[in-house]
């Protein structure tokens, strides 16, 4: 395989990664909103939660989004 054709892969490959993690971090982080801020979306089933539960897993998917969200932008595969 010659140098070019495997640069090639090599960067087709590192923006694939990138838009996937990017991507994820998007849904990861709009879960967290979703979990911690139900009230400002109206949105009555995700206030039936239990509040200690919801303010836990909006934590884990804010900490996650935000990993997600800086390997995409360090773009380092």
């Amino acid at each position: 395989m010659s140098t070019s054709s495997r640069d090639r892969q090599q960067k087709s490959y590192t923006l694939m990664r990138m838009i996937y993690d990017l991507t994820m971090s998007v849904l990861f982080l709009g879960m967290s909103l979703l979990m911690l801020f139900p009230k400002w979306f109206k949105l009555l089933q995700f206030e039936d939660i239990d509040q200690s539960f919801r303010y836990l897993f909006g934590g884990i998917c804010l900490l996650y989004g935000g990993f997600r969200l800086y390997r995409g932008l360090k773009k380092n595969y």
